[in-house]
């Protein structure tokens, strides 16, 4: 929960608004919470059915933006259009299903917006062992697309995707100026 709310105070420190899933309990409250208390900016994107199981309408009411899907699948895809980047925080299946979605869209091409594995006290660490043998193995056929950033503290993160999306950015401008003299 700490960790939660110090990602949030980052987030706001740097000025930039966090999209999440709309929980208000939790980690991902404490993340809303975080930013929210400091100043931050806060969209929450959430299906119908779970708005009574993973927040309060009282506290959806304090988010900047609510955006209420009708499922799961529009739920994602609304968070994957709006977001720059993903962090998967210590969390359960649910967290690791959408962070393992958004490591394939990558691997499939369809981004290379930088992703975070908030390793807070070794969390994702047997996470990290499982994709370093699933290359190994031979089936992460694109891995060089499926590089997360493995972040141990709260402070590192914001710094990090911001250092990736510059470099990035940098590449294609490259790719522009190449293509500009063909």
């Amino acid at each position: 929960m700490a960790a939660g709310r110090a990602l949030g105070k980052e987030i706001a420190e740097y000025g930039l608004r966090l999209i999440y899933g709309g929980g208000t309990k939790g980690i991902m409250g404490a993340v809303a919470s975080g930013t929210l208390s400091n100043g931050g900016q806060v969209t929450g994107i959430i299906p119908e059915f779970l708005i009574d199981m993973e927040a309060t309408r009282h506290s959806l009411g304090q988010l900047n933006e609510l955006i209420v899907t009708p499922d799961m699948h529009a739920r994602k895809h609304t968070m994957f259009e709006r977001s720059d980047a993903f962090v998967a925080l210590p969390g359960g299946i649910g967290t690791l299903e959408e962070i393992v979605e958004i490591m394939t869209w990558a691997q499939l091409g369809r981004h290379e917006k930088p992703m975070v594995f908030a390793n807070i006290n070794g969390f994702w660490d047997p996470m990290m062992e499982l994709l370093h043998h699933m290359t190994g193995e031979g089936f992460l056929h694109t891995a060089h697309r499926v590089q997360p950033l493995v972040i141990d503290e709260i402070s590192g993160i914001i710094p990090a995707i911001m250092a990736q999306a510059a470099e990035l950015a940098a590449d294609r401008d490259g790719e522009d100026d190449v293509i500009s003299k063909m």
